[in-house]
């Protein structure tokens, strides 16, 4: 299962469960669409692999299995 998390680890802008801007990797490294295209050019700076767009978790799934809330941030930056 996903872990739905809530922010963009490069810019920690908010990224909600519903968010069509959140990016993944395999890893569930999670990006904002701004910076994964202009910064870091759809290549995940942890693992190397690509980003996708993140599934949406429709909203009677997310009520069973809510979306994480433990913030991620790269501290050195992207």
């Amino acid at each position: 299962m996903l872990d739905l998390r809530p922010n963009c680890e490069c810019c920690d802008k908010n990224l909600p469960p519903e968010s069509a801007d959140a990016m993944i990797c395999t890893y569930e490294c999670t990006f904002c669409r701004d910076c994964v295209e202009n910064t870091l050019h759809h290549v995940c700076p942890n693992c190397g692999g690509n980003m996708v767009q993140r599934p949406i978790r429709p909203p009677a799934q997310l009520a069973q299995h809510p979306a994480s809330t433990k913030r991620v941030l790269k501290a050195a930056g992207c």
